[in-house]
């Protein structure tokens, strides 16, 4: 027997026009065609999926309340049609709407299915259409679930009282948060809830994949072991010796105009207001100084200091968990200066060796003499501790290797082998990758030498360097301890193994293990998606190097590449220069900068490969993003001399009871005429404003109070040039945020979150983190 086809009565039945017979049969086997003058808008489709099918997105079927109502604006702008005034025949069925794709609530039924009474006499059977299943479109009401990429199945920490600055953080262990798909589910709700500038401390945890994690310890659950530390027999170099601050002069930044003599002479000293909005002080800033933010704003955690020029480069030291106490839970902070305010590298010039520049060590510790006890966290100091003299030129990036590679800080060192405090690689003018060991300010320090000015160690070789030809080393990450790619300036991304390369003793022009063409121009921005690759089983190899790069180039392109494929992936494609991206373990994929001054985030989640969301729009093109792997809190600075934050976990669909905040950490002013500064804190959150293309018409129509009042030209030294969150020493030191500028001043600031309302979700936190008991509702966390 034929199969039956389904008649339709908007349209004659054309499977029957080939079937085999003479014309009268044909007449009499064709239906009565009935059509419609007016549908109606209401009415249901043949093709509308009742269901979702089993393979959308596992958060698409879990969470039907997710997906998003048609925008009643837009609603409002579909032409409305008239009822259906002609019923339809017995053997026809209904014709049904087709479904939004933007989804439909749980609510809409779907149409009950009606079959045809009419048999067909055709003698070809039609074929069956299939079913149309579409993700969600991006939508300025919905945005996608961040998806965990790797799966820690271990127990974690998380802190049980609020951190302080050099002070202990009191740790307990808890549940990973990617254990059960129930604690994903809670604990990425409950960061939605986050309303401040910085990170809620309850919820914290380490999120970082290394392959040189310690497997199968009882203690694993420690930082010291998903944390190792590495490079052990690594020693500081031999030829490096300790200078006087007069010989340092033609390595440290200088002022743009020389003396009556032609001597290169100090930068002058930068003027800025500090304090409350109309009542600041006027402060003057020699290079090398220091300010805390308290004496002007009580109570303020916030540092500004003065490393003499724009600094390109910023990061913040990784220390073992056991050596903290030993030194007070001091924080070490390495920043690259170029060589003058006026300095501007061209993108590809080599620069022959040797050019003089140099790299600052800023500690950041507590004043033990001046404050109490209970006062240690109010009473901290940041001041320069040594500077790095070298012979590569300016840096354009430095990053430390990202597990602790110090030593010991509880042995005595021997007297001429100091210490090393870690490795710092870096991009410099030179066109090279250099890798430097950096020695351990304390042991290059004489008991005589005065404490409030700086070390200078001049080192004259780096540990190791590599140079390709007719290319620039521009943009680096660490992989690991082990592997770092590099961006080059002709559009390549070049991954070299330095492990092998220090076991073997190899110092000079290793080769790249890879070398892939990714971009047609310079790469500036360049992140590894930091999970193990997984195997034909799927199973995740911990002991393996991650294999996936996220990219971003001069060119506008915006590219993930997995380095065992020899080309790109482009992702997006947008007319601004990608100056910066970074990668968030919490988001679930890169971050990077789209048209518009928009910062994005993009998913590497199989289901939801390249989709990705709006999180904010600064009001000045971006210069540097940066997340951690403790919080999801997001660090943007820009160009117009503001650092803002955000919460890259906000909720999946608009209209809620939480607001999307993007909170502005500070703001620094430039006048033209006088030629000082002014930095302001203490602004009140603002909501992002997300608007569709089709509403931008009403939307300007609204107050003008409600738009922002950017005038989009800044001057060069108000642009924040790099930000960096504390990702190497603990939960204890995930609050701090690392910031430069084009002035020469940075700043670091302490930010901590809040519940909305002061309230946990899920009643606490052991119960949110299935630690006790679970005895309450699941939607208690809802909004």
């Amino acid at each position: 027997m034929p199969r039956q086809l389904r008649a339709r009565t908007s349209r004659p039945n054309y499977a029957s026009l080939v079937a085999i017979g003479d014309e009268e049969d044909w007449t009499t086997s064709l239906p009565k065609p009935s059509f419609d003058e007016d549908v109606d808008s209401g009415s249901d489709c043949d093709f509308a999926p009742d269901k979702l099918s089993d393979d959308a997105p596992e958060d698409l079927q879990n969470d039907p309340e997710d997906l998003v109502e048609v925008d009643e604006e837009e609603a409002e702008e579909v032409p409305k049609r008239g009822k259906n005034k002609t019923p339809t025949t017995a053997g026809s069925r209904p014709i049904s709407r087709l479904p939004s794709v933007t989804g439909a609530r749980s609510s809409h039924k779907p149409p009950p299915k009606s079959q045809s009474t009419q048999a067909s006499t055709s003698k070809m059977s039609a074929p069956r259409a299939a079913k149309i299943n579409a993700l969600p479109n991006p939508s300025v009401h919905h945005r996608h679930r961040a998806m965990p990429v790797f799966l820690r199945m271990e127990n974690v920490e998380r802190l049980d009282a609020p951190p302080t600055l050099f002070n202990p953080p009191k740790i307990v262990s808890t549940n990973s948060m990617t254990s059960e798909q129930i604690l994903t589910d809670r604990i990425s709700k409950a960061w939605n809830f986050n309303v401040g500038p910085g990170p809620v401390w309850n919820i914290m945890e380490d999120r970082s994949c290394f392959k040189e994690a310690l497997e199968g310890e009882d203690d694993s659950i420690y930082e010291s072991f998903r944390r190792p530390r590495v490079h052990k027999n690594v020693e500081v170099k031999p030829g490096w010796t300790k200078i006087n601050e007069c010989d340092a002069a033609r390595y440290l930044p200088t002022d743009t105009v020389l003396t009556d003599d032609g001597q290169l002479r100090s930068p002058a000293p930068v003027h800025c207001f500090l304090g409350p909005h109309g009542h600041q002080t006027r402060v003057e800033m020699a290079m090398f100084d220091s300010h805390a933010i308290s004496e002007y704003i009580p109570g303020s955690k916030s540092f500004v200091f003065n490393v003499g020029s724009p600094a390109w480069g910023v990061d913040w030291c990784p220390t073992f968990q056991d050596d903290r106490p030993c030194r007070d839970y001091k924080h070490y902070l390495a920043i690259a200066p170029l060589s003058s305010r006026s300095h501007s590298p061209m993108i590809g010039a080599k620069v022959q060796r040797p050019v003089p520049a140099c790299v600052q060590i800023w500690d950041l510790q507590s004043k033990r003499g001046n404050a109490s006890q209970a006062d240690h966290s109010l009473a901290g100091e940041i001041k320069c501790e040594m500077v790095i003299c070298l012979e590569s030129g300016p840096a354009f990036e430095i990053k430390w290797c990202p597990l602790p590679s110090h030593d010991q800080w509880d042995e005595v060192h021997m007297e001429g082998h100091p210490r090393k405090l870690g490795l710092l690689a870096g991009t410099f003018e030179d066109g090279s990758l250099s890798v430097y060991v950096v020695p351990d300010p304390e042991d290059v320090r004489n008991k005589d030498d005065d404490p409030m000015r700086p070390t200078f160690v001049h080192l004259p070789e780096p540990l190791l360097r590599t140079e390709l030809e007719d290319t620039s080393c521009w943009s680096l990450d660490w992989a690991n301890s082990e592997t770092i790619a590099v961006g080059c300036t002709n559009g390549y991304v070049a991954v070299y193994d330095i492990g092998h390369a220090l076991r073997t003793g190899q110092d000079r022009n290793i080769l790249p293990t890879h070398y892939i063409s990714i971009h047609q121009s310079a790469v500036r921005a360049l992140a590894w998606i930091r999970v193990p690759p997984t195997n034909g089983s799927g199973v995740p190899s911990t002991s393996e190097d991650p294999t996936v790069l996220a990219t971003g180039g001069y060119d506008g392109l915006e590219c993930l590449t997995d380095i065992r494929e020899p080309h790109g992936n482009i992702v997006n494609r947008t007319r601004d220069v990608i100056n910066s991206t970074t990668y968030s373990a919490f988001a679930g994929g890169p971050i990077m900068i789209d048209h518009d001054n928009t910062v994005k985030a993009y998913s590497v989640s199989p289901s939801t490969l390249g989709r990705g969301h709006v999180l904010l729009e600064p009001d000045g093109p971006a210069w540097s993003v940066s997340a951690s792997d403790y919080h999801s809190q997001l660090a943007v600075g820009s160009a117009d001399g503001s650092c803002v934050t955000t919460n890259t976990l906000k909720s999946t669909r608009r209209g809620g009871s939480v607001p999307f905040f993007v909170h502005k950490i500070f703001q620094l002013d430039y006048s033209r005429k006088t030629g000082e500064f002014r930095m302001l804190d203490h602004f009140l959150p603002q909501e992002t404003q997300e608007r569709s293309s089709n509403s931008k018409g009403k939307q300007a129509k609204k107050d003008e109070s409600e738009i922002s009042v950017s005038t989009g030209v800044w001057p060069s030294e108000v642009g924040v040039h790099r930000v960096t969150w504390n990702t190497g020493n603990g939960l204890g030191g995930a609050p701090l945020l690392a910031s430069t500028t084009g002035s020469g001043l940075c700043r670091v600031d302490w930010l901590l979150g809040r519940w909305i309302r002061n309230k946990v979700p899920y009643v606490n936190v052991p119960n949110m983190r299935k630690e006790v008991d679970d005895i309450m509702d699941e939607d208690s966390g809802d909004e």
